[in-house]
């Protein structure tokens, strides 16, 4: 794999943790929408990655993918589970949140569908599709 598309591929993933992040925060300080305590995890996970992958493109490191997937499994279990509970496919007596804010609190619904823990879900789901993309080509190398 040539460093171009290394580097272009890095590029794009700090791109998509920008996007959730900066999207996080429009959500909670624009728009008045309070975090719960599973949106607070996965905000962690997600707050971590816009970083080290700001650093990654500034200064390539072959051992990002292994630190992008630590960070972006979890997350991605979280949102997982955080969507399982919107859906009712989890029981609310599941949830993690037992003071403030609801897990199964639902502030947009865009197309019928589209949730903030599912935009959480895809922005991971992409973040780790594109690691693995680069892991396998980095290592076959």
């Amino acid at each position: 794999m040539s460093k171009n598309i290394y580097w272009i591929n890095l590029f794009i993933v700090w791109i998509l943790a920008s996007i959730a992040t900066t999207g996080s925060l429009f959500f909670s300080e624009v728009m008045g929408f309070i975090p719960c305590s599973l949106c607070w995890y996965q905000r962690i996970f997600m707050y971590s990655l816009s970083f080290i992958f700001l650093v990654a493109v500034i200064s390539p490191d072959k051992n990002i993918i292994k630190y992008g997937l630590t960070l972006a499994i979890p997350g991605w279990a979280f949102a997982l589970y955080h969507n399982l509970l919107h859906y009712k496919i989890i029981p609310e007596s599941a949830s993690p949140c037992q003071q403030g804010v609801p897990c199964s609190q639902v502030w947009i619904k865009w197309w019928g569908f589209l949730t903030i823990p599912m935009l959480s879900f895809i922005a991971f789901s992409l973040i780790i599709f594109i690691l693995l993309y680069l892991w396998r080509n980095f290592h076959e190398e």
